[in-house]
């Protein structure tokens, strides 16, 4: 079987407890992420989930365990992954267009300056900002435009891995929308890898593919991976209307709400835990069927575990 394009083998994180001893956030988590697919990840505060985010980019070091991408081991910062934080992060000394020309720099060092320049105009004009809006500085900026200018110099530099840290978690609904519908078009079109913390359910069934749910901390672990039975594209206003849309978040909802913690705080014995694999499917052919074992009325949900 071979290895997923992005691997994290038994990943523990201990830090100080403060009274002579370690607390446990995670321990032993193993799960994988495709090239090209898009995953968000789910718990409550506390579960590790920023942690594993650091980690993947490698801003911090775990206790133990390994994370592989492309065959190769992830081991501090890399232009190959980048970060879109909910703080926006950009150099406040320089505009919007100089903010992305300056991580396309750094990507492409040998590439002219008028390629740069057309480079950083054509993805901050994806994500709807053009003219003479790209010439102003972070603080003449709202925050929706800000994070639009940070999704725009993440995607401008072509990392293999996108880190997505709550990047839509300080805006306004109606902002919100907005630019997830411009990351999706963005996305759709370069096959990007990507990972997303969010704490939004339904933000979370728009945009992935698979939703890993994590259990309450300490000795959290990603518990399930649950399948977005739902076909691209997507938007707001028609996805609701897909009669998978209810049924999986029912059942996320219900595993923030009461199974997370029921079954958190339970140490793995040194066994990897990687999570169970869930798909809901009203639309299954097989679905329409009678369940021999019911009476008779058609199964109308279905939770495949391997």
């Amino acid at each position: 079987m071979s290895k997923p394009y992005l691997s994290i083998e038994r990943l523990t994180q201990q830090f100080p407890d403060g009274q002579g001893g370690t607390m446990t956030v995670f321990e032993n988590a193993s799960f994988g992420i495709e090239k090209g697919e898009f995953v968000c990840i789910l718990g409550h505060s506390g579960c590790g989930k920023s942690t594993i985010m650091n980690i993947l980019a490698g801003l911090a070091e775990p206790t133990s365990g390994v994370v592989k991408m492309d065959g190769f081991g992830v081991s501090g910062p890399s232009l190959d992954r980048g970060v879109v934080f909910q703080n926006y992060s950009l150099l406040p000394w320089l505009s919007a267009l100089k903010n992305v020309i300056f991580g396309v720099k750094a990507r492409y060092p040998k590439w002219s300056r008028a390629r740069v320049e057309e480079h950083a105009r054509q993805y901050l004009a994806m994500v709807g900002l053009e003219g003479d809006v790209v010439h102003r500085k972070p603080s003449q900026l709202s925050g929706g435009m800000r994070q639009r200018v940070s999704i725009a110099r993440a995607f401008a530099n072509h990392p293999k891995l996108l880190l997505l840290d709550e990047p839509f978690g300080a805006l306004d609904a109606l902002t919100r929308g907005t630019i997830q519908d411009e990351l999706l078009k963005i996305w759709g079109g370069t096959e990007q890898t990507v990972f997303m913390i969010t704490h939004d359910i339904d933000e979370a069934i728009l945009l992935a593919d698979r939703i890993l749910l994590m259990t309450n901390g300490p000795f959290a672990r990603v518990a399930e991976s649950v399948e977005i039975t739902i076909p691209r594209p997507r938007d707001r206003t028609s996805i609701i209307e897909h009669p998978n849309y209810y049924a999986i978040r029912n059942h996320l909802v219900q595993f923030l709400g009461k199974r997370s913690k029921e079954l958190s705080g339970k140490p793995s014995e040194g066994q990897d835990q990687r999570p169970e694999t869930v798909r809901i499917d009203l639309t299954a052919k097989e679905d329409s069927q009678p369940d021999p074992d019911s009476d008779g009325a058609p199964r109308r949900l279905r939770a495949v575990n391997d």
